[in-house]
């Protein structure tokens, strides 16, 4: 593995995590806070990794296989490969704004852009178009998602005027067939299994809530929605998510500037803050997928809070007690 250059963030941060390994010890806090803090604001434990300033950084998905994390920057547009052994970021420019995307078997990525779903080579070269995207583009583009374990496809877009709830999660099955799975949305996000895969959750961010389902995993059909969290707070809104291998869902806070932990049973665990105000996703990653990414955005954002807050539009890490799950790839 090459080793990191001396002062980079990226190589600061992970220095301790190596001379961790092989012993009890980890060189950080415990990842929890008491529930006599829960609703404050604590010292931050997340570090800024990759300081790229992206204007909509999103999507993290961590490849077990090359050790490195892969993330877009929605509106750049860009898909990107972060080492954080290195420090080494590589931008693979986009056509257009592209909203998630998931690693391919065996190499590869499908990738969710405005226009509609395609292929795309290992060094981000776009080739097949699988499907077209169901609505106009002036109004709307393709915003959070990810595989189930089967290795479907899950892409949800979003009104970009927010002026009706009228967005959607699409399934993108291996042989390519689209099928609407939930509709009824403005700003599609959240979305995550189980470890099990039986439960599925999904948010609408703008009404500050996290849904779960029952989840037929033969079929890829979620049913039985039900509130699994709901705010009241304005800056409480859902944006990306992750889940670990305990169940517990962790939810980013778009102008909110935290991460949540959730049990399974909707009970807040935990909240970290971050030092941007606007987080966007989380993923696990790491050689033990114990370090939690999460990325932010800083596009039309005011230059007090950007001076206030200069690494937004950054990645951040930190470790943490409980290790991610391995994120499944498209099968197609």
């Amino acid at each position: 593995m090459q080793q990191p250059r001396r002062g980079h963030p990226a190589a600061d941060f992970i220095a301790p995590l190596r001379r961790a390994v092989g012993t009890r010890r980890i060189d950080a806090p415990p990842a929890v806070t008491s529930p006599e803090t829960l609703g404050r604001t604590p010292t931050s434990m997340l570090t800024c990794v990759l300081d790229i300033k992206a204007k909509l950084g999103e999507c993290p998905v961590w490849s077990t296989r090359e050790q490195v994390l892969y993330w877009v920057d929605i509106n750049a547009p860009s898909l990107n490969r972060f080492d954080p052994a290195s420090g080494v970021n590589h931008a693979m420019p986009m056509p257009e704004a592209i909203g998630c995307f998931a690693l391919r078997k065996p190499a590869g990525f499908i990738v969710a852009l405005r226009s509609g779903i395609f292929l795309a080579g290992p060094d981000g070269q776009l080739g097949r178009k699988v499907a077209d995207a169901p609505y106009d583009p002036a109004h709307y583009r393709f915003n959070d998602g990810r595989c189930d374990r089967q290795g479907r496809f899950f892409a949800g877009f979003m009104n970009e005027k927010r002026d009706a709830a009228n967005a959607a999660l699409l399934r993108i099955d291996p042989d390519g067939t689209m099928t609407q799975i939930l509709d009824g949305m403005t700003i599609s996000n959240g979305l995550a299994w189980s470890p099990d895969g039986r439960t599925m959750y999904h948010a609408d961010t703008p009404t500050h809530t996290v849904r779960a389902f029952d989840y037929d995993t033969a079929t890829g059909t979620p049913s039985r929605p039900r509130v699994f969290a709901q705010w009241t707070a304005e800056a409480a809104r859902p944006d990306g998510a992750a889940v670990d291998s305990e169940g517990n869902y962790w939810t980013a806070f778009f102008r909110g500037g935290r991460v949540l932990q959730i049990s399974p049973r909707g009970k807040t665990l935990a909240e970290f803050e971050v030092p941007a105000m606007c987080p966007t996703m989380c993923a696990f990653g790491g050689a033990d997928l114990k370090t939690l990414y999460v990325t932010t955005a800083r596009q039309m954002r005011e230059s007090a809070e950007l001076a206030r807050l200069p690494h937004s539009g950054g990645i951040f890490a930190m470790r943490v007690g409980v290790p991610g799950l391995p994120e499944p790839a498209f099968a197609g």
